[in-house]
């Protein structure tokens, strides 16, 4: 919490009070360039801001305005993967509450589980599943950001889901509806965890989202999630899963992605 607190201090000035909270996962994260009087602060310059080492996430927390409100968005992530505490995490979700956020938008590249879904859907998380081995939570808790046993009840708020999937149906599609799978990684699930995580009720599943959603909920915040279905997971595949093809098909469908994202922050 001390390290919320300073990480808070060193950038207040520059990001003032927000609304809205996103986070822009892999091939997405230039959606935070749209914002109107986009100002980007790089991780390295926050205080305890861990730093993201993948592939498509640009590691810049970026504050700005759309449809009149005003957005911070981490640009890029950390996962578990990269040798990641849990804490760290979820640091930039906590920190944006700190700022004010009330809401969190999350997205992420997902692999499809369920027969509905196929590469390049847009998908409403509904619920998830914490697969990772560990939690946000773990550890002493301060009352004044959260109670130390969270309900999980309503994980995603249905309100945001239907907001969501009305504004993509304006648009001409439809947005999917499932339950996420949050995995360890960074190796692709095998066949027969495919096949587990089927009967387990995952519709899609992915490597990060999980935590950062226990810790927005822990502090108050609505969470609306979705998922760009990168493509079908493993066994369900035509080919072998790579980390390019991810990136491929989040820039396939970027330009609908960010029109439900704005759609749903005019809708808000």
């Amino acid at each position: 919490m001390e390290a919320l607190d300073q990480a808070k201090e060193a950038i207040a000035v520059r990001t003032g009070k927000v609304d809205i909270a996103m986070v822009l996962g892999s091939g997405l994260g230039e959606y935070a360039d749209s914002l109107e009087g986009a100002r980007a602060i790089p991780y390295g310059e926050i205080p305890h801001m861990p730093l993201s080492s993948v592939s498509g996430h640009a590691g810049n927390l970026v504050t700005g305005q759309k449809a009149g409100k005003r957005i911070v968005a981490m640009q890029g992530r950390v996962h578990l993967y990269e040798g990641n505490s849990a804490d760290e995490v979820a640091f930039g979700v906590r920190l944006m509450a700190t700022l004010g956020a009330e809401t969190l938008i999350v997205t992420n590249a997902a692999g499809g589980i369920s027969p509905e879904l196929e590469a390049g859907d847009l998908m409403a998380i509904t619920d998830q599943l914490n697969l990772t081995g560990t939690s946000s939570l773990v550890g002493e808790n301060d009352e004044q950001r959260g109670p130390r046993f969270l309900d999980m009840t309503v994980a995603f708020d249905p309100q945001l889901i239907n907001t969501a999937s009305g504004v993509a149906a304006a648009q001409g599609f439809e947005l999917k509806r499932g339950v996420y799978a949050g995995l360890l990684g960074p190796a692709y699930e095998t066949p027969a965890e495919v096949r587990m995580l089927g009967t387990l009720g995952a519709d899609a599943v992915g490597m990060s989202t999980v935590l950062e959603v226990l810790a927005a909920r822990h502090m108050g915040l609505r969470v609306l999630g979705v998922s760009c279905i990168s493509n079908l997971a493993a066994g369900l595949s035509k080919g072998p899963l790579s980390h390019e093809d991810v990136q491929e098909t989040a820039g396939r469908v970027q330009s609908r992605f960010e029109s439900l994202l704005s759609g749903v922050l005019e809708a808000m």
